[in-house]
């Protein structure tokens, strides 16, 4: 079993850090939902205050990590430029959907969808746990800075399913390849 160093990295980029912070978002929603309602009952210690401040902490740092590796490392694998007289396309994932009118729609549509609402992953979830780490327990007497905080919230978890489903299936359909081979189980091939 081997995968190319590409591939690896694309797979760190979407299913760690992107997956890993779409599953946390989801958790985070309920737990700022019930932690914020004002007239709910139940009591929140600091450390449950504490558990969620980290835990809003952790994905700020996942998803920057999730848009930063997307920008900086998949990207420019995505928009690389093939040598002048390159009939093979398929090592040119943006040159290769253009080329194929059936598939040009997801780098018209889709990558250009998941190249700009991705950013709006990170900004909003730092916006909300800023927010959060500052007001904490307030929050439940402030209904608009509430609302806002589980507005951001789902603002980030919706933009990364977004890019997310756009990754998928730009990666299915035109694979960032190439790279050293990483062999992870098996013997090599003489």
């Amino acid at each position: 079993m081997e995968i190319t160093a590409r591939g690896l990295w694309t797979l760190v980029h979407g299913m760690g850090f992107g997956a890993l912070y779409l599953l946390a978002c989801s958790g985070a929603l309920v737990e700022l939902y019930r932690f914020t309602m004002p007239d709910r009952p139940g009591h929140f210690s600091e450390n449950r205050s504490g558990f969620l401040r980290g835990y809003m902490l952790a994905m700020v740092v996942l998803a920057w990590l999730a848009v930063l590796s997307g920008a900086y490392v998949i990207y420019p694998w995505y928009r690389a430029v093939a040598p002048a007289g390159t009939v093979d396309l398929a090592g040119y994932p943006q040159l290769y959907l253009r080329a194929h009118p059936e598939m040009v729609g997801w780098h018209t549509l889709g990558m250009e969808w998941k190249e700009h609402v991705a950013w709006l992953t990170p900004i909003a979830i730092t916006m909300a746990a800023a927010v959060f780490i500052r007001y904490g327990r307030e929050l439940r007497s402030h209904r608009g800075l509430r609302q806002a905080v589980v507005g951001f919230t789902a603002v980030s978890f919706f933009a990364a399913g977004v890019a997310g489903f756009f990754g998928a299936m730009i990666n299915k359909t035109a694979p960032t390849q190439g790279g050293d081979t990483i062999r992870i189980m098996g013997e090599v091939a003489r």
